[in-house]
């Protein structure tokens, strides 16, 4: 029929795209070519900018509110996890630790008598010169047990800075391994952003200061008393910033291991008071390690009543309280009473061996 015919006369034209049709449908064709407008993107704020404050602008750390938004919440509920995270990850740093060490005492007793044979065979063989794994082993077995207890801590801190130079990761990097009680992840960065730097020149002092300390404090605790308190020291450090900022209702991100290194140098500057430390830059100028603590305390808490925002002054300040209370009292309190926990593990591995050795007779 004639009315089909021009039905079909007037599909065909509008889909050739006949400027009589396409001004008299304007919406229809534009939504079809794929010519809508852009919308407008919209960029996320900060809590701190929604409540007049300066946009973060730390040239330490990386411009976070550009990655990811933040919640506006700033209830007290959101310290909650946290601290059971807190508590927790405590207790497993120190169980674990004190079971380390239990591994490798035994470890060291059972191996005794062969590293005794292995150096009487060395004697006779031809020894390799100016190899590179030779040179390594020889630089490796010039460190002190604490500069090789944090060689893997600044290994771990250099990977991490590596990775914030990488375009595709930050979102990852800026939801994880930074900080802040306003982010909808809370727990994981407690501790990841201990291991974080987002500034060179950050990373470089923190690690200097780490080097500097790590023989004495290893020293005196051991390597796996250490490790347990540096990764607690980071998380607690954290958790001590989140609550600051929930209170001060200022959400900026933290990163970097500044707070478990003020726990390792507050306990060094405890325990040898007397010491006498200079500042890198100056060599000419000394001091002693308990007037630096004292220094060190009253600027971060001068920080802290000022509202200071270059530094994370409340993480500084509670890693710092805290290494003066474990070499005081924490020492005393945790640490020499890990024995029930190293007898449980040791029947229990007893009864282990004892059973395999059954079955192996049989």
């Amino acid at each position: 029929m004639w009315w089909s015919r021009w039905a079909r006369a007037w599909a065909r034209g509008d889909l050739r795209g006949g400027r009589g049709r396409g001004h008299r449908f304007p919406a229809y064709t534009q939504q079809r070519n794929g010519f809508r407008r852009a919308p407008q993107k919209i960029k996320p704020q900060s809590p701190d900018q929604g409540m007049g404050s300066k946009p973060y602008q730390n040239k330490l750390f990386p411009p976070v509110e550009e990655l990811v938004s933040y919640t506006s919440s700033s209830s007290p509920k959101r310290l909650v996890k946290p601290f059971f995270f807190t508590v927790g990850f405590t207790g497993c740093a120190f169980g674990s630790a004190a079971i380390w060490q239990y591994e490798s005492l035994k470890s060291k007793v059972q191996n005794y008598f062969g590293d005794v044979q292995a150096d009487w065979m060395d004697k006779f063989r031809p020894q390799k010169q100016g190899n590179l794994r030779k040179q390594v082993n020889k630089w490796w077995n010039s460190l002190s047990d604490g500069q090789r207890t944090v060689t893997g801590i600044i290994a771990a801190n250099i990977f991490v800075f590596c990775l914030w130079r990488i375009p595709t990761m930050q979102r990852i990097m800026a939801t994880y391994f930074t900080s802040t009680p306003a982010s909808r992840i809370l727990c994981a960065p407690m501790l990841l952003s201990t291991f974080s730097h987002f500034s060179f020149f950050h990373m470089a002092v923190n690690m200097y200061v780490l080097w500097s300390f790590s023989s004495s404090i290893v020293s005196f605790w051991g390597r796996e008393q250490f490790m347990a308190v540096y990764l607690s020291a980071g998380v607690f450090s954290t958790y001590v910033s989140y609550v600051s900022k929930m209170v001060t209702g200022r959400f900026d991100p933290s990163l970097g291991a500044s707070g478990a290194i003020m726990t390792v140098l507050a306990a060094v500057c405890t325990k040898m008071p007397e010491t006498k430390l200079a500042i890198v830059f100056l060599p000419m100028i000394t001091f002693t390690a308990g007037n630096a603590l004292k220094a060190i305390i009253a600027m971060d808490t001068a920080g802290l009543v000022l509202g200071w925002t270059f530094f994370d002054h409340a993480a500084h300040l509670g890693g710092a309280l805290l290494g003066v209370w474990y070499a005081t009292y924490g020492h005393e309190l945790i640490w020499k009473n890990r024995e029930p926990l190293v007898k449980a593990w040791h029947e229990m591995r007893t009864r282990s061996s004892g059973r395999r050795g059954g079955e192996g007779s049989q």
